[in-house]
């Protein structure tokens, strides 16, 4: 099952979050706090969204979620803007699936789901950054009918050299 988070999955998100960086082999990156997320997704300017899958077990069970469910895995999400068609979109900044929840659906279903929104909202993309070792989820995205971006490069200003070209003065 999909659904919204909210304020109380918290911090099972940030714990998502965690597992992400240490999969993604850096878990030193990962600084965000609990209270920034709480902010992010349900504070007085939301800036992001994010979703929930949850595993039910056969016959019930105890876990993280509503009703003894388990939580499978999370996406998480912030709305961007395409000058060239002009129409919003949605940035996918992370979405994980435990390792134990893989190959169910989990993933598909929340792309699906962040799929819907898009269509219902007359957003004209949904896109995401992907590793390039991580073949089993380029395979995965593939099969959906994602395309990469391949003449595309990602650039990023952040630590000191933001903050340096922030603090020069205009001349």
């Amino acid at each position: 099952m999909i659904r919204p988070a909210r304020p109380d999955d918290v911090p099972v998100i940030h714990r998502l979050v965690r597992e992400l960086a240490d999969y993604e082999r850096e878990p030193e990156a990962a600084v965000a706090t609990e209270a920034q997320f709480h902010d992010a997704l349900f504070g007085a300017d939301p800036v992001a969204g994010a979703h929930i899958a949850e595993h039910v077990p056969e016959g019930g069970g105890s876990g993280e979620g509503a009703g003894g469910a388990a939580v499978a895995g999370f996406a998480l999400w912030f709305r961007n803007f395409s000058t060239w068609t002009g129409n919003p979109g949605i940035y996918l900044e992370d979405l994980y699936v435990r390792p134990e929840h893989r190959g169910r659906g989990y993933g598909r279903a929340l792309l699906k789901t962040l799929a819907e929104l898009c269509v219902e909202r007359g957003y004209d993309r949904l896109q995401w950054w992907v590793l390039d070792w991580n073949t089993p989820s380029i395979e995965f995205y593939r099969l959906l009918g994602a395309e990469p971006m391949d003449e595309w490069t990602v650039f990023r200003l952040d630590g000191e050299a933001l903050r340096s070209l922030g603090e020069q003065a205009d001349g």
